[in-house]
């Protein structure tokens, strides 16, 4: 859900450059999975998973007393991220514009480390795979191509609500989750910051 404050929360790559240059720039909360944040990620982000954030965010409140600016890939986890945290009481938040896809395309630096799929072409990868395939088999099995069906709804409902259930449960395989991330670890790292 975008509202017209957290339109104005948000701010833009080269904006956001400008800002980290700074000794005292804002702390950058990369809210993806581990496995998204070891494929790239804006140098002295801290990775905290959209679900550990949401889960442990009155610890993370003691060590987050600054501006806070969050990243995901295209804004929409960064956008969940600052809902939960502006409920638990912390302010100066803000999105960055776009994600991680705009902070690429303006040119800016990153860390870079084993290319991976995206979370949005696993999805389409899956969904499309299901649908093609309970297609075919409908051809000799009545009934099957409402599996496909089933799959449409869920895509059409994961536009309409900006949520991806497909994404959450892919993110969930190894292959996405990278090395688990532990609040100790997070928090640690975060105190640590010079």
């Amino acid at each position: 859900m975008t509202t017209d404050a957290s339109r104005a929360a948000s701010l833009t790559p080269a904006t956001l450059q400008q800002l980290i240059k700074d000794a005292h720039g804002p702390r950058v909360l990369d809210v993806r999975t581990p496995g998204e944040f070891r494929t790239v990620h804006i140098p002295g982000s801290y990775n905290v998973p959209l679900d550990t954030l949401r889960e442990h965010r009155a610890e993370l409140l003691t060590h987050l007393d600054e501006d806070v600016v969050l990243v995901c890939r295209s804004g929409a986890r960064a956008a969940q991220a600052e809902q939960a945290l502006a409920e638990a009481g912390l302010p100066n938040l803000r999105v960055l514009d776009g994600g991680m896809m705009a902070w690429e395309a303006a040119g800016a630096p990153v860390n870079r480390g084993e290319a991976r799929w995206d979370m949005e072409r696993q999805v389409r990868l899956v969904a499309g795979s299901v649908v093609l395939a309970t297609g075919l088999v409908g051809i000799l099995v009545p009934g099957a191509h409402l599996i496909g069906t089933a799959i449409g709804a869920g895509l059409t409902y994961a536009a309409l609500s900006n949520s991806c259930m497909m994404g959450v449960l892919l993110s969930k395989l190894p292959y996405n989750r990278g090395p688990r991330t532990d609040i100790r670890t997070v928090v640690a790292s975060l105190r640590d910051r010079s």
